[in-house]
């Protein structure tokens, strides 16, 4: 024995839902961990939509941010397309400043509403990646607002002035699932529906030219983490996910 303790091995997520609403800070936000789990879900028949809070028109230092705009919409509606989402949304909240708060809370409620989803998808909103460096302050804004947000959509009384034009309360988000968090207990296995994310990711390549990163390789960056997650599920490939139950006293 060398002396190291074994990665905890991860369980399978209940994949027995038929909509999903995926809700993150930034156009890329997705495609670093999270679409090819989509891509293996709209292949079983899932509705998922997309709801960008921000448009990530600041994420491009040569760009301003106007331009950059409508570059980072368009790659993340391809991005979508390849992994069989046909519905992408962007809040309009300001990229690098969005705040946790009612604002925030009632746009995502707003958006459960409209797609009564069983199950909300985001992305890591811990401090940290656990060990590999400080979280974005988007990123845990928007997760946190998100667990609140699924609450705030099925009480009647919050935010009462969306309900019109038939908008109705809904209490039927089963789970939030959380990608890339340093707490997942849960993963799904992506084997086959790999190189569909790699593909999504390939397609911001504004974003990724802007970062400066000229030899990113997208499939070796998602193999890596992929591979690792795999093996404590028992499994070629996956990705996980923190599972919050929405349920009374959760």
């Amino acid at each position: 024995m060398d002396g190291k303790e074994k990665p905890e091995p991860l369980e399978p997520i209940d994949e027995a839902w038929e909509r999903g609403l995926a809700v993150v800070a930034h156009p890329d936000d997705l495609e670093f961990g999270a679409a090819a789990a989509i891509a293996r879900w709209t292949g079983q028949g899932k509705h998922i939509v997309y709801a960008m809070v921000t448009s990530g028109e600041a994420g491009i230092d040569a760009i301003e941010p106007e331009r950059c705009k409508e570059l980072r919409e368009a790659e993340e509606v391809e991005s979508a397309r390849i992994v069989g989402v046909e519905t992408v949304e962007f809040l309009g909240f300001r990229d690098g400043v969005v705040e946790y708060g009612v604002p925030l809370r009632a746009a995502i409620a707003e958006a459960v509403r409209r797609h009564r989803p069983d199950i909300v998808i985001t992305g890591n909103f811990h401090e940290s990646w656990g060990g590999a460096g400080r979280n974005q302050a988007d990123h845990i804004a928007v997760g946190r607002a998100v667990l609140d947000a699924v609450r705030d959509a099925a009480n009647r009384w919050i935010f009462p002035e969306q309900l019109t034009d038939g908008l109705e309360p809904w209490g039927g988000v089963k789970r939030v699932l959380a990608a890339g968090s340093p707490l997942s207990k849960h993963a799904v296995d992506i084997t086959d529906s790999f190189q569909a994310g790699v593909a999504s990711l390939a397609a911001h390549k504004a974003y990724i030219d802007g970062l400066g990163w000229e030899n990113f390789d997208p499939e070796e960056f998602l193999e890596g983490f992929s591979r690792q997650v795999g093996t404590r599920l028992g499994v070629p490939m996956a990705t996980a996910f923190e599972v919050f139950s929405m349920g009374w006293g959760d």
